[in-house]
C-alpha cells in the first residue's frame, strides 16, 4: 500500500501514543510462564504482538480477550506442550530471540521457531552460542537462521559477557538464567531493562551491579515460579519518536503526548533531541534506576531551531530504534550529524543504514553510510518524493514524518509496514492535523 503523506500545517493537540511493543512481548511471556492469571492491560493491538499472543496459545496458554485488558492463564515455567508444527513468530524480532530462552530450559523437548521471509535474513547465532554454553542446543538454517529447532535441556548457569549490547539477547539469556542455580549477564553498556524490571515484579531474585569498566552485570536463577499480578503496559517511546520529531520539525507545532514510558534506558533519543536543542519537556528517570514498575510521563514537545550532533557508540542501545529518526533530524540541523558504532542496525528488519540512507538521498538529502552508522550534513531542508519502506514498519514511519517535514511530501512504497507497532499511525496525524 502507497500513500501520500504531504507537508503538513502546524501540528496541535494531545493524544496518546499506542503501547509498548517491547513490553508487551515480555507481559505475555513472563504471563505464559506464570503459574497464576495474570491481567495485561494496555496490550498493544499490532500485528508484532499478536504473533506473541498466538505463540504462547500454541505452547498451551489460554488467552482470554477482553475490552480493556488481557488475561493470561500460563503454563508455569516448566510446562509449555511442544505444538505439533511449527511456532509463528511472524515479524516479530523480539519474540524470535526471546523465547527460546524459556524453551531451552524444557529437558528433552523441542520446539522449532519460523516466521516471515524479512524473519528469515535475521540471524539467532548470538543467542544460539551461549544457549548451548548453557546445555541446550539449536539447530537453524545454515547455522545462523530460521527457521531452528531449540532442543531443550536442564540447564547449568553461567558468566556471559554479551560481544555487543542487546536487550534481547540479554533478555532471552535471563529467561534462560531463570532455570539455573545463578547465570550472570555481562553487558558493556546498559541495554533496555524491561526484562528485568518485570521479573523483579514477578518475584524473581535479580540483582544488578554496576561495572567500573561501564554496564552492568545482572544475576538471575534459582526460580521456581513467576507470580504477576497485573501489568500496565505504558505508551511506547519508540512510536512516540515518530510524532516527537513531527513536532520538532514541523514549524509552529506543539502537542502533548500522554502517558509515554520513560525508562532512562529507552530514553536515549530523549537526551539525544535535547542536545540538539530540542523542546521536549517531561519528567525522566534518574539514569541507573531499577525498580520493579516503569515509569510515565507527559511528554510536550514543541518545534525549534537543531544543530547537529555526534552519537556515540555507548548511547545507540540506549535509541537503537530511534536513530533512523536522528538521521532525518540531522537533515534539517545546523551543521553535521554523525552516529558511530550502530552496526546493530544492519541486522533490523532491513539493513537500516542502508536503507535509512537510501531513502533520505531520494528525498533530497546529504547523507553518506558508514561501516557502524551515518553521517548528515544538515541543509535545513528536505525535497521530497518517494521512499521505499523495504517492509520494515520503522522506515515506512520514518518516510511519513519526513513527508510532513519536507517541501513537496513523501509517497511511502509499503505503509502497511507500520501496522506492526502503530496501527492507527495515519490517523492520529490527522487528528493533530485538524
Amino acid at each position: 500500500m502507497n500513500v501520500l503523506f504531504p507537508p503538513a500545517g502546524p501540528l496541535r493537540g494531545s493524544l496518546r501514543v499506542p503501547a509498548d511493543k517491547s513490553i508487551s512481548h515480555r507481559a505475555a511471556l513472563l504471563a505464559a510462564m506464570a503459574s497464576e492469571p495474570v491481567r495485561v492491560r494496555n496490550y498493544l493491538p499490532a500485528a508484532d504482538t499478536r504473533s506473541t499472543l498466538a505463540a504462547i496459545g500454541d505452547l498451551g496458554v489460554l488467552v482470554e480477550e477482553r475490552d480493556d485488558e488481557l488475561v493470561i492463564r500460563g503454563c508455569g515455567m516448566r510446562n509449555p506442550q511442544p505444538p505439533p508444527g511449527a511456532i509463528d513468530v511472524g515479524n516479530a524480532g523480539t519474540l524470535m530471540r526471546l523465547l527460546p530462552g524459556w524453551l531451552a530450559g524444557q529437558p528433552g523437548l523441542d520446539y522449532v521457531l519460523d516466521g516471515d521471509a524479512s524473519i528469515r535474513r535475521r540471524p539467532v547465532d548470538r543467542i544460539a552460542e551461549p544457549l548451548e554454553r548453557m546445555g541446550a542446543r539449536i539447530e537453524a538454517r545454515d547455522g545462523r537462521f530460521p527457521p531452528f529447532t531449540v532442543h531443550g535441556a536442564h540447564l547449568e548457569g553461567m558468566t556471559y559477557e554479551l560481544p555487543v549490547a542487546s536487550a534481547q539477547v540479554k533478555s532471552c539469556l535471563l529467561l534462560a538464567g531463570l532455570m539455573t542455580p545463578a547465570t550472570t549477564i555481562i553487558e558493556p553498556v546498559p541495554a533496555r531493562d524491561h526484562t528485568e524490571r518485570m521479573l523483579l515484579a514477578a518475584g524473581a531474585p535479580v540483582r544488578r551491579a554496576e561495572r567500573l569498566q561501564g554496564g552492568y552485570e545482572t544475576t538471575v536463577g534459582g526460580t521456581d515460579e513467576l507470580e504477576l499480578d497485573l501489568v500496565e503496559v505504558p505508551g511506547d517511546l519508540s512510536s512516540a519518536a515518530f510524532l516527537i520529531t513531527a513536532g520538532i520539525l514541523v514549524p509552529d507545532s506543539r502537542l502533548l503526548l500522554e502517558r509515554v514510558g520513560v525508562n532512562w534506558t529507552r530514553a536515549g533519543f530523549l537526551r539525544i533531541v535535547e542536545r540538539m536543542g530540542a523542546i521536549v519537556l517531561g519528567e525522566l528517570e534518574a539514569p541507573g534506576t531499577l525498580s520493579a514498575h516503569e515509569p510515565v510521563a507527559d511528554l510536550d514537545v514543541s518545534s525549534a531551531p537543531i544543530e547537529g550532533t555526534v552519537v556515540e557508540a555507548d548511547e545507540v542501545p540506549l535509541a537503537i530504534d530511534e536513530l533512523p529518526l536522528v538521521a532525518l533530524l540531522g537533515c534539517f540541523a545546523e551543521g553535521e550529524t554523525v552516529v558511530r558504532g550502530a552496526g546493530e542496525l544492519r541486522v533490523k528488519e532491513s539493513d537500516r543504514i542502508a536503507t535509512v540512507v537510501e531513502g533520505l538521498r531520494g528525498l533530497g538529502a546529504d547523507i553518506e553510510a558508514t561501516p557502524d552508522g551515518f553521517a548528515v550534513r544538515g541543509t535545513g531542508r528536505l525535497r521530497g518524493g518517494r521512499l521505499d519502506a523495504h517492509g520494515d514498519h520503522r522506515l515506512a514511519l520514518l518516510g511519513a514524518v519526513a513527508g510532513l517535514a519536507s517541501e513537496e511530501g513523501v509517497e511511502v512504497v509499503g505503509m502497511d509496514a507500520a501496522a506492526v507497532s502503530y496501527p492507527d499511525f495515519e490517523a492520529d496525524v490527522t487528528a493533530l492535523s485538524a
